[in-house]
């Protein structure tokens, strides 16, 4: 039994033909499409990047507790579980949050892997000069160190054959070549992109008669759109590109799968973390509005041998948490009962998919409507991380950040794990400011309490006419959304610092420690309860 995982960061539907998508160049997707199972409900879970890849591994909600950051020494891993149970695991990647604080124990959790630098602003090559920054056309970012690096950095992975995603790719290429005629693996191909900014080989920007010279399209800001509508095409054509190459990269690996003879008993699963606003309803990219559809319905492709469905389509509920348990399953390793995600190819079903990122609003949909929940005043207070691992994206938490931190009992999750220093309950984190950054837009105001808003999704709340009427009723009181200012304009909602001391919370998560403030015991939702 061998399985294989390929994920792309920031994979809009709404740009993939086996979704409805036209003028885009994606035949592999496709192809893909013919030869497996596509899911038309699956659903991102927490937010965004770090959180889901925890969900990945651990099966489990993170933005219930915790905001960004590493695996909790308490987290089931399943990578590890899969080796535990004799199944070699290997990583290639080019997705630069792995080797920040907030991301530093994912990947060793794997057997082997193997990295690819140079996406965004990786701080990779080392240049004491300003590299030459063009002046962005649309969308713009602030000035910051990682727009600098970033634009160093482009300098060297544009040369022929060393686009990081051509590189991640031709490693798991390699992979399979060396080890087709083994069993018990698990290759996980990981790109960054489309994830911006959208730098794309000028063979695939050719397609979109995108121009190399001129202003650059491709790397809009997390803000509301004030653009015209042509420059809004423009970044869109730039983001096609992307994807397109990200589509031929993709045909790289349907024909290793064909050339190695790897249908007859390889689970493949093709998906993404979340999707991204390009112009709709307003808004560029993500985090800063609430959960838009384009960015929390996200695309998910599988081929699993044991049932042989292919060219169908599934319209059951799945989320980021279900893709660990269904590695599990496939391989007969037991799934730890911490875990919330259920296998894809099992009976049972969901009856709501609960998503959202830390210190903002809760939502829960029915693949029909959704329900979201925001904080019980506006000063979203007290707000607290449950954590064994303080970092932030890209930082450590600082000494007055630990100041008052306290312990508290364990978790339902954390294994009893409680001993001195390690259960620690923190006061909100002090903002964190990038001294080259300039604070970012207020997000949007919450939805009033208990409001139901149908999905926006062209003209019909699910995009699916024939959409049941369910309603989805789990009650959640969540924070609004907060501000956190970092060198990353993409990062997670951050805290603000506490205005009060918090009361200690008996049965509240540990260590650096999120606990919502829900007046009302009985209306409300934690880890292990969506």
């Amino acid at each position: 039994m061998r399985a294989i995982v390929v994920l792309f960061d920031t994979l809009n539907r709404r740009y993939l033909p086996p979704y409805g998508a036209t003028g885009v160049h994606a035949p592999q997707f496709e192809r893909l499409a013919e030869a497996a199972v596509t899911f038309d409900n699956c659903y991102a879970g927490s937010m965004p990047c770090m959180p889901a890849r925890r969900e990945l591994h651990t099966g489990r909600y993170n933005f219930l507790h915790r905001s960004w950051g590493p695996l909790e020494p308490f987290d089931d891993s399943v990578p590890e579980l899969l080796s535990r149970h004799g199944v070699h695991t290997h990583l290639v990647t080019d997705h630069r949050h792995y080797w920040e604080d907030g991301g530093a124990t994912y990947h060793n959790r794997f057997d082997t892997y193997e990295f690819f630098r140079g996406q965004e602003g990786d701080r990779w090559k080392g240049q004491v000069a300003d590299p030459d920054i063009p002046e962005p056309a649309v969308g713009a970012r602030r000035a910051s160190a990682m727009i600098r690096q970033h634009w160093v950095n482009r300098q060297h992975f544009l040369k022929p054959g060393q686009h990081p995603q051509t590189l991640t790719v031709d490693a798991g290429l390699e992979f399979l070549g060396t080890n087709a005629g083994e069993q018990d693996w698990f290759l996980q191909i990981e790109c960054f992109d489309p994830h911006e900014p959208f730098v794309a080989t000028e063979d695939h920007r050719a397609r979109y008669s995108l121009q190399h010279e001129g202003p650059k399209y491709d790397w809009p800001g997390y803000r509301r759109v004030t653009e015209q509508p042509g420059d809004t095409v423009r970044v869109r054509d730039e983001y096609r590109a992307l994807l397109s190459m990200c589509d031929s990269s993709l045909g790289r690996v349907l024909d290793a799968m064909d050339t190695h003879g790897l249908w007859d008993d390889t689970l493949l699963i093709v998906c993404t973390d979340h999707g991204l606003l390009l112009g709709e309803h307003g808004w560029w990219g993500k985090n800063v509005q609430p959960w838009y559809d384009e960015n929390i319905h996200t695309p998910l492709f599988v081929w699993d041998p044991r049932t042989g469905a292919r060219g169908e389509r599934r319209a059951e509920l799945v989320q980021t948490v279900d893709f660990g348990p269904t590695l599990l399953d496939f391989f007969g390793v037991p799934r730890p009962p911490d875990m919330q995600g259920l296998p894809m190819t099992g009976a049972t079903t969901r009856e709501a998919c609960l998503f959202g990122s830390f210190g903002a609003h809760v939502n829960v949909t029915d693949g029909r409507y959704v329900y979201l929940r925001a904080s019980a005043t506006p000063a979203n207070e007290p707000l607290f991380e449950h954590t064994l691992m303080p970092t932030h994206m890209n930082t450590r938490f600082s000494p007055a950040e630990l100041r008052d931190a306290e312990l508290i009992p364990p978790l339902p999750f954390t294994k009893g794990a409680g001993a001195a220093p390690a259960r620690l309950r923190l006061g909100r984190p002090a903002r964190v400011r990038h001294p080259a950054v300039r604070p970012r837009n207020r997000p949007r105001p919450a939805q009033p309490l208990g409001r139901r808003r149908p999905r926006a999704d062209h003209g019909h709340p699910a995009g699916r006419p024939d959409a049941g009427r369910r309603r989805a009723r789990v009650p959640v009181r969540t924070p609004r959304p907060a501000r956190r200012r970092t060198g990353d304009p993409g990062a997670p909602p951050g805290p603000r610092p506490a205005r009060q001391r918090p009361r200690r919370a008996g049965g509240a998560p540990a260590g650096v420690r999120v606990r919502l403030r829900r007046p009302d015991p009985d209306r409300r939702t934690g880890p292990g309860r969506p």
